[in-house]
């Protein structure tokens, strides 16, 4: 398998940022209440960490190491910035449910630690799929959690009724439900990569 390639597929399951490293549990505990929320979160991260990946890969031999964080969270914020104002300006409903998460983006630890780990010190080709295989991976996680908790406590999918909600499971609309689905996802795709 090419660098590329394996690169690109890191981030989906072998060091998925939530299944597997266990990265950014604020927003993925807090914005997963539907499949869309998590959807919505996953991308706005995705686009953070591809555009910051490549910038800061870029600018890695111009940065002092003396400011190296600082200079990172500064690209990071300017990305962050942009997915918030055209969120606020062309997706208000998904922006009044995520927008105190939004600007948490800037400090996710997944952004950050690959901006440190792996942007600042490969191409600019690596640094951008590294960006989007983590990405991807932690929109999948993301939506997949906030599906499975929609569908046991709402009754539904995408907003979408599939059954009807008296038989519903409320917590898992709630904080603890949130941890319940996180546990047992994390456990099953512990016992695939056993596999």
């Amino acid at each position: 398998m090419s660098k590329g390639l394996q690169t690109l597929t890191n981030g989906l399951l072998k060091e998925n940022p939530t299944f597997v490293l266990v990265l950014g549990m604020c927003p993925t505990l807090a914005t997963t209440t539907s499949a869309l929320n998590g959807m919505s979160m996953g991308l706005a991260t995705l686009f953070v960490l591809v555009c910051s990946n490549i910038v800061i890969s870029l600018l890695k031999n111009l940065i002092p190491d003396k400011v190296r964080i600082p200079a990172f969270i500064v690209v990071i914020a300017t990305f962050v910035t942009m997915v918030q104002l055209a969120m606020q300006a062309y997706l208000p409903a998904i922006y009044e449910v995520l927008g105190l998460f939004i600007p948490l983006i800037v400090v996710n630890c997944i952004v950050l630690g690959r901006a440190e780990a792996f942007a600042a010190k490969n191409s600019v080709g690596l640094s951008a799929l590294d960006g989007l295989g983590m990405g991807l991976g932690f929109t999948l996680a993301l939506t997949l959690l906030g599906a499975i908790r929609e569908i046991l406590g709402a009754g539904k999918i995408f907003g979408t009724q599939i059954y009807d909600s008296t038989y519903t499971t409320l917590i898992f609309v709630l904080a603890p439900g949130a941890f319940i689905a996180l546990a047992y996802l994390m456990a099953i795709v512990n016992k695939l990569m056993k596999k």
